[in-house]
């Protein structure tokens, strides 16, 4: 199998993943919707830069070493349960405040936080690196040419930022920030309920050792 054959399977199967619903897509799609549309697409640059470190960490073998070491794993996936609960509590708890229209405007400090927000829920997911390096063990040749392992974090980053990007500009849409304006506390609860959900079932399998 070529190169090209070989990077366009890997892709393809990551796009898949990245389309799956989750904490990434409950994240990006709620920015969106309440900030604006910039906001959201820095939300997908973070998902896909999250994405990039995840498939270099793969690469790099990273997931030998979580094998060895399965506590490791486990305390990292504990970890990553508590972020998603904590910001599940934040959406929560902030449900019945009114929109701060201001948010919305252009403004580097509240881009970077959207941008850290959706990096770090990126990351907070250590089962992701997983999925990648079942990924490439599937797919990859025993000897990786150099011009595939620099061209796979950058296919990562596409997928990733890609398929985000299209949820951004779908939820800043102007009919599904009315409805969000509308209906905010019930949405942002529901928000929240779903992201302390995924948070929980991390924690849960970190703790039983799954």
């Amino acid at each position: 199998m070529s190169s090209l054959s070989v990077f366009l399977s890997i892709a393809a199967a990551l796009s898949i993943g990245a389309m799956s619903p989750g904490p990434s897509f409950v994240m990006v799609s709620r920015i969106a919707v309440s900030r604006s549309r910039i906001d959201g697409l820095a939300a997908a640059l973070g998902m896909g830069l999250g994405g990039v470190v995840f498939s270099i960490l793969a690469l790099a073998g990273l997931t030998a070493l979580l094998s060895q070491f399965e506590w490791l794993y486990l305390a990292l996936k504990v970890a990553g349960g508590i972020y998603l609960i904590y910001i599940a509590f934040r959406i929560w708890r902030g449900a019945s405040d009114p929109l701060d229209m201001g948010e919305t405007a252009l403004g580097t400090r509240a881009v970077g936080r959207s941008f850290m927000s959706a990096f770090l829920t990126q990351i907070s997911n250590p089962k992701t690196i997983v999925v990648y390096a079942s990924i490439f063990a599937a797919l990859l040749p025993q000897s990786i040419p150099i011009g595939l392992i620099v061209a796979i974090p950058i296919g990562v980053f596409a997928v990733e930022a890609g398929w985000y990007t299209i949820v951004a500009y779908a939820f800043s849409a102007r009919h599904p920030r009315r409805v969000y304006l509308s209906a905010k506390a019930w949405i942002d609860r529901l928000a929240g309920t779903v992201m302390a959900g995924l948070g929980l079932q991390l924690v849960i399998s970190g703790l039983r050792g799954r």
